[in-house]
């Protein structure tokens, strides 16, 4: 069909003077930009960040003034405020260590997943092999597997082959248990790519990783960009996988801080500031990649 034939055939379609009803993201867009609902989401922001906001305050006060009032106190009289927490804090070399760990666990785990689940997304999706359907299912079922059911088979596993309790162990558990998810979500996403545009890649030679690489991944970046965020984000929050699999010189921030905790419960001094650098460091990789972010779940949300 010509375009001017596909133009002849909406106005056919669509009545003159009739007006299509907008979807339901207009809807919900023309909502929002009333000035009650703004000022009620200011609101709400405001309520969610007095946590980050509490925390940072705490870890700029010392011990005494933390034990003698509430953190915002600190807003009137600002000469409690100090770096000397944060010194503290980066003198102490289970915590340094820690945050190191941290990043060594967490960025080759996002890494990791992000590959391997768009190269099996993409197959799932596009490329036909015997069983592939079966194989998707295999893996849509292991989302409902819960991490705590892997725990005692894997730690026997890994104990066998000589890497349980260090970094290797534990990335490739987080690995192991973020790629049905991870390749669930991408395949969807992929599968909505129009077919036409694969075929005439194909047609002008291009093979399957080229496709992929060229065509596949630029249309499915949003995806594959809120993917890596959410990844990151349960890896380094993780405390569970690091408390089995990590021994003392390979755990992460969370597991040093709990230690912290049982062994010196009052030290606010290094809890705080510990706590806030745990906190601001995925707080800052989310707002870096807040477009990429939106832009995925905009686009998963349209199609």
């Amino acid at each position: 069909m010509s375009t001017i034939d596909a133009t002849t055939a909406v106005k056919k379609a669509t009545p003159v003077g009739q007006r299509r009803e907008p979807g339901l993201a207009s809807r919900i867009v023309a909502r929002t930009s009333s000035g009650v609902v703004q000022v009620v989401l200011l609101v709400v922001a405001l309520f969610w960040l007095m946590p980050t906001v509490g925390l940072l305050v705490a870890s700029l006060r010392t011990t005494t003034d933390a034990n003698a009032s509430g953190w915002w106190e600190a807003l009137t009289e600002p000469a409690q405020l100090t770096w000397s927490n944060y010194d503290e804090l980066l003198s102490n070399e289970a915590i340094t260590d820690s945050l190191w760990n941290t990043a060594l666990i967490t960025v080759p785990t996002t890494l990791l997943v992000v590959v391997v689940a768009a190269l099996a997304a993409y197959a799932f999706a596009w490329v036909e092999f015997p069983g592939r359907d079966w194989v998707f299912l295999l893996v849509v079922g292991l989302l409902v597997v819960p991490i705590q059911v892997g725990l005692v088979p894997v730690s026997r596993l890994f104990g066998d082959l000589g890497i349980f309790g260090s970094i290797t162990g534990v990335v490739l558990f987080h690995t192991a248990f973020g790629l049905p998810f991870a390749i669930f979500l991408l395949r969807n996403f992929f599968a909505e790519i129009p077919r036409e545009l694969l075929e005439a890649a194909r047609l002008d030679g291009a093979g399957e990783l080229r496709l992929f690489a060229t065509v596949v991944l630029p249309l499915g970046g949003p995806a594959v960009a809120s993917l890596g965020i959410f990844q990151f984000l349960w890896v380094w929050n993780d405390m569970l996988v690091a408390l089995v699999f990590a021994d003392s010189e390979s755990k992460p921030i969370t597991v040093a801080l709990q230690d912290q905790v049982r062994q010196f419960s009052s030290n606010t001094d290094v809890l705080a500031p510990g706590a806030f650098l745990s906190m601001i460091i995925p707080l800052l990789v989310f707002f870096a990649f807040q477009r990429q972010f939106v832009s995925g779940v905009m686009a998963g949300a349209v199609k």
